[in-house]
């Protein structure tokens, strides 16, 4: 292939060029800000994302957005998802006609409540129906370091999306199919939102058996709303869903977990905001998704807690007690 770019020098952004770079695909990594660009090509290192991560020699770092995806046959996005939308419009006159377009950043935009898929087909149509979604239990550190793991790429062009599986399946990184596009979608944001709960409950002091249960609910809110929109059942006990949802809630490199249970501890949220270096995606996507929901007449109990946690001021623990007091049911 001519060459792959990836847009985003975030950490998965990193990995992911890490990665095709160690395949042997001729890569590019983009960068925003120019000047962060020049630093991570002069120190052969994202000391900022990845640190301890050395670049391989074949990687290019540009921040030159139109030299960065003219001409290559596979661009992946993986920028903040709040971002992506002025991304689609600034690389759209750029992209060769062919490419492949890959979505693998994870969450929904505030404001719209669309998916990054429904963001890309309204910046940039002549490549909506070929869009691959890039998913599934996938911390950037544990990528580069050769941990082994299994990812999913979803796509109505099924040819574009075996495609993809094809560059990307390389050693430690095992690709799988689906053509469930909105239920991998899904699973990939509302992960974070769940991620955000059980940190919440994990910073008040309680115990695994507290972030079982809200594991196993929140995949059930999750479905509901899924299904709702048109995702399928099985999508949501596979890798995007199930195993990205135990990842982000249990790892410790999880950002959105990390963001609760600081909350959990009585930090304000723009403190912690404010000390992070990298993006939550959580958060903005816990109020999507509560929009998203009610817009549908779908339930979703613990994401609306963790709504009015984040931003009603409601205090934690008493968010918790409200769960516990819900009128009793049938599990199913």
């Amino acid at each position: 292939m001519k060459g792959a770019a990836v847009l985003g020098a975030g950490s998965w952004g990193t990995a992911l060029a890490v990665h095709l770079a160690r395949a042997g695909v001729p890569a590019i990594l983009w960068a925003r800000r120019r000047e962060a660009a020049a630093a991570i090509e002069a120190a052969r290192e994202n000391a900022a994302y990845l640190p301890g991560c050395r670049l391989p020699d074949g990687l290019i770092v540009s921040g030159d957005l139109a030299a960065a995806v003219a001409d290559r046959d596979l661009v992946i996005f993986a920028a903040p998802v709040q971002e992506t939308r002025v991304l689609f419009a600034a690389a759209a006159p750029h992209l060769a006609a062919g490419a492949d377009l890959v979505l693998a950043s994870k969450g929904l935009e505030q404001g719209s409540g669309l998916r990054l898929t429904e963001v890309l087909a309204a910046e940039i149509p002549a490549h909506a129906d070929g869009a691959v979604v890039l998913s599934g239990p996938s911390f950037a550190a544990e990528v580069v370091r050769g941990d082994p793991t299994a990812v999913v790429v979803a796509s109505r062009d099924a040819a574009a999306a075996r495609r993809v599986q094809a560059v990307l399946s390389h050693r430690n990184l095992r690709l799988y199919t689906n053509a469930d596009i909105i239920g991998v979608e899904l699973c990939g944001a509302l992960k974070n939102v769940m991620a955000i709960a059980t940190g919440i409950v994990e910073g008040l002091g309680l115990g695994t058996n507290t972030r079982a249960a809200l594991i196993t609910r929140g995949l059930a809110e999750m479905t509901r709303l899924g299904l709702a929109l048109g995702g399928q059942p099985s999508t949501f006990s596979g890798l995007a869903g199930t195993g990205d949802l135990v990842l982000t809630c249990t790892g410790g490199l999880s950002r959105n977990r990390a963001v609760g249970i600081d909350i959990g501890r009585g930090r304000a949220l723009d403190d912690v905001l404010a000390g992070m270096s990298m993006v939550a995606e959580g958060v903005p996507t816990t109020r999507a998704a509560v929009a998203l929901a009610g817009r549908l007449g779908i339930e979703m109990p613990i994401a609306t807690k963790v709504e009015q946690i984040l931003f009603g001021g409601r205090a934690p623990r008493d968010a918790v007690n409200d769960l516990l007091a819900r009128p009793l049911k049938e599990e199913a």
